[in-house]
């Protein structure tokens, strides 16, 4: 964060800050965790349920913080005020708008049903061959991770790079005027938080916001493939470019292929350039993120030859991410541990199906936990995701937990697929270790809340 005095932090949040210590001047980043403050850091104290943040005070002092934004006085310099949340966001929007008014600093912000985490930390790699690059961490994403990234602006920085996520009608909205893009990016209108939001066309309201908060001097980038965000070009004053592959849009995917990893390469086309791209990630969908990259990063005035240069360069994305691991065993483990909905589902089954069309693949095996708040639909979906992965010919499916239980029976339709239940991550890890060989392929997804992880930890 820009340095700023506890006297200057309290006058932008409304808060109160003794006088002996209003000249203490914050150098380091904001924490909500005493555990990651730095010297210099503000640690920012909520209470919870189960724990006060307040109390850890001593802890993020002794990892060098120098102060404490919270609802009451600390043994360090407290700055007091009624919300801590409402004055993390107070601050991040006034530091954004500091720094942007000394010049050269732009924001993009990033939604959609899935792909936000890999498309933002793709264009984040892009952009930060060129400047300084904030962006958001895995992905936190809502009202108080947004702030949280916003806050780790430095005077320098040239981009911000924001994840916007959103459980109801409102909340892109709320934080896109807190910190208001220059950019919009909407990647797709999926099934994610369907039970939250009752349909499609409601998800896609809410994601609209992002190109609605659009300045007429911005851009928005729209997925021309996805008609509910194609339809978003009446709903900004902004400037619209397109990326698709399926149908014409400014920036397309052609010539796509997948090598025995399922790594994609392709031409990255616009209407002046053709670029040549090969990806180290692995799923044909990555493709699509790395053109909705593309496009936001030509927007911005990078030249198509520096955009493929950094695509093609970017060997990881944020941790559990469809992360892939050959093991000494001869194991292949692709880990997209850290969430699931139904098209990102479909997405990973498609990606283990293209590594076991190498000839070296004796066998493909996807463990499969729940997805999570798809409301009145889940088990439904879940007997969907069962039969998709017996249709693209997935040989061994491995269902973990109760909520799931509908995979195993979708799955059970295909004749030449196997399905196995069991109840829970240490069933699902012994079963792997009677039975995984050499040459098989694994595939790890569900919801966070699975902790499919733990699964993945074990086999790596």
């Amino acid at each position: 964060m820009i340095a700023l005095t506890l006297a200057e932090i309290a006058a932008v949040v409304d808060g109160a800050v003794a006088p002996e210590v209003a000249e203490v001047t914050v150098t380091g980043p904001v924490v909500i965790d005493g555990r990651e403050a730095r010297p210099g850091s503000l640690f920012a104290a909520f209470v919870g349920e189960h724990s006060d943040g307040h109390e850890h005070a001593p802890q993020a002092a002794e990892q060098g913080a120098v102060a404490v934004l919270g609802s009451r006085p600390t043994a360090l310099p407290t700055v007091v005020v009624e919300d801590p949340q409402r004055a993390l966001q107070l601050l991040a929007a006034y530091v954004v708008a500091r720094v942007r008014r000394a010049g050269g600093l732009t924001v993009v912000g990033i939604t959609g049903s899935q792909g936000k985490t890999s498309t933002k930390d793709l264009l984040g790699a892009v952009l930060g061959r060129v400047g300084p690059t904030v962006l958001t961490r895995g992905s936190f994403n809502n009202e108080l991770g947004m702030p949280l990234t916003a806050l780790g602006v430095e005077a320098d920085t040239r981009f911000l790079v924001l994840e916007l996520g959103a459980r109801g009608r409102g909340h892109i909205a709320d934080l896109a005027r807190l910190v208001p893009p220059d950019v919009g990016v909407v990647l797709n209108v999926g099934q994610a938080h369907l039970g939250e939001f009752g349909s499609r066309d409601a998800i896609a309201v809410a994601k609209g916001e992002l190109v609605e908060s659009l300045a007429e001097d911005g851009t928005a980038v729209l997925n021309a493939d996805d008609p509910r965000v194609a339809a978003m070009t009446t709903r900004t004053q902004a400037g619209v470019v397109t990326f698709g592959q399926e149908h014409p849009a400014d920036v397309r995917v052609e010539e796509l292929t997948l090598d025995r990893l399922g790594r994609p390469s392709f031409v990255l086309a616009t209407a002046q350039d053709r670029v040549p791209v090969t990806l180290q990630l692995v799923g044909a969908h990555q493709a699509l993120n790395a053109a909705a990259a593309a496009t936001a990063a030509l927007a911005l005035g990078l030249t198509p030859e520096q955009v493929g240069e950094a695509l093609s360069a970017v060997a990881t994305l944020s941790q559990w991410r469809m992360e892939l691991r050959e093991l000494p065993g001869g194991i292949t483990v692709l880990n997209d541990s850290y969430n699931a909905n139904p098209d990102s589902m479909r997405a990973g089954l498609d990606a283990l199906a293209a590594i076991g069309a190498d000839a070296s693949v004796r066998r493909t095996v996807a463990v499969l936990g729940e997805m999570r708040e798809l409301g009145e639909d889940s088990d439904a979906e879940h007997v969907a995701i069962g039969e998709y992965a017996a249709r693209v010919g997935v040989d061994q499916v491995l269902v973990v937990g109760e909520p799931a239980r509908g995979i195993h029976r979708g799955a059970e339709s295909g004749n030449a697929t196997a399905s196995v239940f069991v109840a829970d991550n240490a069933d699902a890890v012994a079963w792997l270790r009677e039975h995984l060989g050499a040459g098989d392929a694994v595939l790890l997804k569900a919801s966070r809340g699975a902790r499919l992880d733990e699964v993945a930890a074990t086999l790596q």
